[in-house]
């Protein structure tokens, strides 16, 4: 038996997305899990589509799961891995891909490539750590064992494990280095966040830094660093600022994405350090290393020789 008591920066998860990410299982592995009522919120059965709240007790009485192989047919999808050692992979995820499904609709993932790769070398499946939207690029960082999962997952909700993003966006930022913080609201039934004036019910702090790399016909390349992990961050709090992100239609203009041919927003996850010592555990030897990205398209679409 598994417990996890659902914290603040954890509440609004759907119940079925919650578990498949944390677990790595597949929609029809978690629907039986849930017919056969080994899975409890607060020792009662909740549907799929349950918003877990901040306190509830999960119970998962799941013994042993086994983990279903990725579909044949994505074999030769391309994959660029660009670290790997015995516990953890690092992908670059592109855009317009899935980081995981948790519908079950989709049989091409991020996920999916990787498992696919393992099952050819004989490892068992990988685990997912994190997620990047998908229209979003990046880093992904995925573990080979559970407890590998585990330890990444409270480094993370530590701050020991920092993200960079690169993005593209509209004007020029004043002051060129700063401190966004604000209240965000997220629609769960519309998919978006929302800026408020004050804390209300459901509300979080929303933090990022943020340093304006290079200036160049009226965009602005520009490095975020997330100190709090709240849903399109970046994207709300940028267009919020007065800089929506280039190719961000639902934050930005579509009018002005459609002009500059841009169909997804310009935003990367493109550097990952690790910043931990012996409380990294088994993952101590991580300690100090930045994984990052050699390049990215957009930066060198839009600035040109402007080193990352």
């Amino acid at each position: 038996m598994e417990e996890w008591t659902i914290r603040a920066g954890e509440a609004g998860k759907r119940l079925d997305a919650f578990l498949m990410e944390r677990k790595g299982w597949s929609r029809s592995f978690f629907m039986k899990a849930l017919r056969t009522k080994k899975i409890k919120v607060n020792g009662k059965k909740e549907e799929p589509s349950y918003r877990l709240q901040e306190g509830d007790r999960l119970r998962s009485f799941v013994l042993e799961e086994k983990r279903p192989l990725p579909p044949p047919d994505i074999i030769d999808l391309p994959l660029d891995i660009i670290y790997e050692d015995d516990h953890i992979l690092a992908v670059n995820k592109p855009a317009g891909l899935l980081s995981l499904d948790v519908t079950g609709k989709t049989k091409d993932t991020m996920l999916d490539r990787v498992n696919c790769l393992l099952a050819e070398r004989g490892e068992t499946a990988a685990f997912p750590v994190h997620c990047i939207d998908f229209n979003t690029s990046g880093i992904l960082l995925l573990a080979k064992k559970r407890e590998d999962r585990d330890l990444l997952d409270r480094l993370i909700r530590e701050r020991k494990i920092r993200k960079s993003y690169l993005c593209v966006a509209e004007g020029r930022m004043t002051p060129p280095k700063g401190r966004l913080e604000d209240q965000l609201f997220k629609d769960a039934r519309k998919n978006r966040v929302y800026v408020v004036d004050h804390p209300v019910k459901g509300s979080k702090t929303a933090v990022t830094e943020y340093e304006v790399k290079s200036f160049r016909q009226g965009l602005s390349l520009v490095e975020c660093h997330l100190l709090t992990g709240r849903t399109h961050q970046i994207r709300c709090q940028m267009a919020h600022a007065g800089h929506p992100l280039l190719g961000d239609d639902k934050y930005g203009s579509k009018e002005w994405n459609r002009d500059k041919k841009e169909r997804r927003q310009l935003l990367c996850s493109y550097k990952t350090t690790f910043d931990f010592g012996e409380e990294g555990g088994a993952l101590s030897y991580l300690s100090g290393k930045t994984i990052r990205l050699s390049r990215v398209p957009f930066v060198e679409k839009y600035f040109k020789g402007v080193m990352i």
